[in-house]
């Protein structure tokens, strides 16, 4: 069984692959361009990438390229733009697979499917009604529902994976920000932030991308990732900071505070994904595949901080 992997460059294509060596699977790598590793280069994903030098003798495609959620994007219709990637992009995969015989598409979605903040005590459930907030929601939303057709109408599995926020060795983005802060021991404001959030390891997702390679209850299915143990904001500081061996300073100021001074800095998108729930229920992924984070969060954290 060959597995393909999209955006086998990028920071949870790179995990992936070395998994799947690690365990001798025969592995196609793609990537925009080629690389040192010795992908497929396909160029620029979109409704015209042709995709058939990459899925000879593939038998499962691990979809993670895309276009991703980026703070400020400077695109002037942004939907488009993630459209033309995110559903384009995956629709032609899709199609040229299930005509080349592939027997299972995994898609790495993205919770942001379900909206970017749940209920206290309610966290999002993988049936629950979409409700995505922005453009790259939007997009992927748009790329499952085409999935799910497809798959209805050739037979070919589909797999969907949301992760929230995926940290490891090498993230970037929002997380290696506040990383960064930690690590320099600068006071952060957030002890008087009691919300809860799921966070997901990199080694946790790459175990249930593997999982869903070969397992035959993950056909069809959408399907719910985290550590499974959520954490207040404040108490994510402390696992960073007890991890990279420094001093917690967690100054507690008041929610309104935080907004009001946010906004004054044109920032209050930033103290409300700081603030906010943003739960999800892996209880029917746990059912389904017999699945299990594999390390705990206080483990993820180490080798985040590494």
């Amino acid at each position: 069984m060959r597995v393909m992997v999209t955006g086998a460059s990028g920071f949870v294509g790179r995990a992936l692959c070395r998994a799947l060596l690690f365990q001798e699977m025969p592995l196609t790598r793609v990537s925009r361009v080629t690389g040192t590793l010795g992908n497929v280069a396909v160029g620029e994903i979109d409704s015209f990438t042709d995709w058939t030098l990459a899925l000879r003798q593939c038998s499962v495609i691990v979809h993670l390229a895309a276009r991703v959620h980026v703070m400020n994007d400077s695109a002037p219709d942004q939907l488009a733009a993630y459209r033309r990637t995110n559903v384009d992009g995956t629709m032609r995969l899709a199609r040229q697979a299930a005509a080349a015989g592939v027997r299972r598409f995994i898609f790495i979605s993205s919770v942001k499917v379900n909206g970017e903040s749940s209920l206290q005590g309610q966290p999002f459930r993988a049936d629950d009604m979409p409700a995505p907030q922005d453009p790259y929601g939007v997009s992927k939303l748009e790329a499952e529902q085409g999935l799910r057709q497809l798959a209805q109408q050739t037979g070919m599995q589909v797999v969907i994976i949301r992760p929230p926020l995926v940290y490891g060795p090498g993230v970037g983005a929002n997380f290696a920000a506040l990383l960064r802060a930690v690590r320099r021991g600068l006071p952060l404001p957030l002890g008087a932030i009691h919300n809860q959030r799921s966070l997901v390891a990199l080694d946790n997702l790459i175990d249930l991308i593997i999982t869903c390679v070969a397992h035959p209850a993950a056909a069809n299915q959408t399907l719910l990732v985290s550590d499974g143990q959520d954490l207040s904001t404040a108490d994510l500081v402390r696992g960073m900071a007890q991890a990279a061996g420094m001093p917690v300073r967690l100054p507690s100021v008041p929610l309104w505070a935080l907004r009001a001074t946010a906004t004054l800095l044109g920032k209050r998108d930033v103290v409300s994904r700081l603030c906010s729930n943003l739960q999800v229920d892996i209880s029917n992924t746990r059912r389904l595949l017999a699945w299990a984070p594999p390390i705990s969060v206080q483990e993820g954290l180490l080798r985040a901080v590494g």
